[in-house]
């Protein structure tokens, strides 16, 4: 490995020219600076697409509707710009740290490496514990997207989606990547049609002839009342709540950073998948809020119906409004493409949650066994295993309302995710300006750092703070809803305090951050 004293410029785990030598990869030495034994394999067509179709699911094509129907169309709009915002900052943050050390699992060695050990420790169980239970939340929305068109048990559904995440998940890592660009490709498809529908509705070229323009946006108006909260208060308050839908909704595009250990070139893939970011957040959030706003009346009861489905979209009732008769059904398919892609992609990412682990000795090594194939099998198959507490949502009382905390308790972690993520790179940029070392030597530099971090860990840190808003205003209080909202919180803390009390670690000093191991050179 190199000596931490060497100058940075001459190293050659910085090669800034490496896009176009086409010489192999060599990998550092297993175990060390968070290298795992997981294989090279994703090429950057296979990171491009996960990169710009990660996490889009049930959030953005269902999820949406609640969001607008508390909002309103400028609420809705203004939500998803200022957290699209925050995420293009969180995204822009570590996905440098991944350019320059792109290790097995990522953010829990950055934690470890660039804060404490014991906030990496609290990371990877925090964030693979979001992530692993996310696979049977969509498990079970395929089961209730399956519904729409038949009355087949939902059981039957659960229990093929998961075989096929396995299955896919236990294979070589390219064709992980081949099934989330056919996956990809479809989302893409489904939704730039849908934004070509809502053009035809909103001009009045649907079958019911009727032109929407801006029509909501005059009546009931750019903004709508909170649950009957008249006056700027409730409009404030319907802000809100889209705000933190928003949020959601958004979580799980930084997923592609994690694919930095398996790519091919990751010097090249991942800026461009940074980069790229930027339209994936104008094209699907902000867009599609401006043409749910344009194409369906907030007022109306099926925004916020339990139905779970294609029924529940905004897209879908403003369709089936303006007359249009076999398009819902197409929508409702994609939709159930688009949820069982996620959770193939939340039991990956899971996974390699857990080879992280293994790489920074916080989980026995057995975790980390790969095949000839380099696929963690071990870590993939105890990802998978949270996959069957989808057949609690088939409950009814306490088993229900169980898994309905559980999916609320994801979301949250994934927030923290993000703050934690970009406070990493806080400190490395400080280790770097410690260390006398140039940014103008790293394979890709973010922009407007470190001001990009800084606000995405102040944005993510108040959307964390105001998730369980509901629960504080006059009669609201319920206090299931509060510990699902925030018990998070002291869910990542309590591991941190027990890890530092029986390892005795101490908190990353910029001086002496290791800004070497785990870098890739060429032959």
């Amino acid at each position: 490995m190199l000596d931490r004293h060497q100058d940075i410029e001459s190293s050659p785990y910085l090669d800034r020219h490496d896009s176009g030598d086409n010489k192999p990869i060599l990998e550092p030495q297993l175990n060390v600076g968070g290298h795992g034994a997981t294989q090279r394999r994703l090429k950057n067509y296979h990171v491009t697409m996960i990169g710009f179709c990660s996490g889009i699911g049930t959030g953005l094509f269902i999820g949406t509707g609640a969001a607008y129907a508390n909002a309103g169309p400028a609420g809705l709009l203004l939500a998803y710009i200022i957290v699209g915002s925050v995420l293009w900052c969180v995204m822009q943050s570590i996905a440098e740290l991944a350019t320059v050390i792109p290790t097995a699992g990522s953010f829990p060695h950055f934690a470890s490496r660039f804060i404490d050990p014991a906030v990496g420790f609290s990371l990877a169980i925090s964030y693979g514990y979001c992530y692993t239970i996310s696979i049977a939340a969509e498990c079970s929305a395929s089961a209730i997207l399956v519904g729409y068109w038949t009355d087949m048990s939902p059981a039957i559904v659960i229990s093929i989606s998961l075989a096929l995440i396995l299955a896919i998940n236990l294979m070589n890592v390219r064709w992980f990547g081949e099934s989330e660009v056919a996956a990809g490709a479809i989302k893409v498809a489904c939704f730039l049609g849908l934004v070509i529908v809502s053009i035809v509705i909103t001009a009045g070229g649907a079958p019911n002839g009727e032109t929407t323009g801006f029509r909501y946006w005059h009546n009931p108006g750019a903004w709508v009342d909170y649950n009957g909260i008249t006056g700027p208060t409730g409009h404030f308050l319907g802000f809100l709540a889209a705000f933190v839908n928003a949020s959601f909704s958004f979580i799980g595009v930084e997923v592609v950073v994690i694919t930095a250990a398996e790519s091919v070139n990751p010097h090249t893939a991942i800026p461009l998948s940074a980069k790229r970011v930027t339209y994936r957040i104008a094209l699907f959030y902000i867009l599609g809020a401006l043409l749910i706003g344009l194409i369906v009346d907030p007022r109306n009861p099926g925004l916020v119906s339990d139905a779970g489905n294609a029924n529940s979209s905004p897209w879908v009732i403003a369709i089936k409004q303006a007359g249009i008769v076999a398009l819902p059904s197409i929508v409702n398919a994609c939709i159930l493409v688009s949820a069982w892609s996620a959770g193939n992609s939340y039991c990956w990412v899971g996974s390699r949650m857990i080879v992280a682990m293994t790489t920074d000795r916080q989980l026995p090594q057995i975790f980390g066994r790969t095949w000839k194939n380099g696929v963690p099998y071990v870590a993939v198959i105890a990802s998978w295993l949270f996959g069957p507490l989808a057949y609690l949502s088939l409950g009814t009382g306490g088993a229900a309302q169980a898994f309905t905390w559980l999916v609320s308790l994801s979301t949250v972690a994934g927030l923290i995710a993000w703050a934690t993520l970009c406070f990493c790179y806080i400190r490395f940029h400080a280790a770097m300006k410690a260390q006398g070392l140039s940014r103008d030597s790293l394979p890709w530099k973010s922009p407007f750092q470190p001001f990009s971090a800084w606000y995405g860990f102040i944005g993510s840190t108040i959307i964390t703070f105001i998730t369980g808003f509901p629960v504080f205003l006059k009669g609201n209080w319920n206090t299931g809803d509060f510990i699902a909202s925030y018990i998070g919180i002291p869910i990542f803390i309590v591991p941190i305090i027990i890890w530092k009390l029986v390892h005795k670690t101490k908190f990353a000093r910029s001086k002496t951050i290791d800004l070497w191991s785990g870098r890739l050179h060429r032959a």
